[in-house]
């Protein structure tokens, strides 16, 4: 029972640590990946060296071109895209 005692702050604090670092850390990791996964086509993002641009082409490979300037396109790693600025609207089947 003393085993216990003298671990249960490490415990305690390791609970805290849980809640407080980690699995925020975790959640804003899947919202990140899901975000990513959703970029298409036309799409405005903002890559994580402050370069704005546009989505011409994603790619299989785990990277996309974006065109920063008319005629400029730059190949980025998709998981370096810190943000989407503007979403195009899928294309209606009809």
């Amino acid at each position: 029972m003393e085993a216990l005692a003298q671990f249960m702050p490490l415990i305690l604090i390791f609970g805290i640590m849980y809640f407080l670092l980690i699995r925020p850390q975790q959640k804003k990791a899947k919202q990140h990946q899901a975000m990513v996964d959703a970029l298409r086509r036309g799409d405005q993002v903002v890559t994580q060296g402050g370069l704005i641009g546009k989505v011409v082409k994603v790619k299989d490979e785990n990277e996309i071109e974006v065109e920063v300037a008319d005629g400029v396109k730059v190949r980025v790693v998709q998981s370096t895209i810190a943000q989407v600025l503007s979403k195009t609207e899928p294309a209606a089947n009809s």
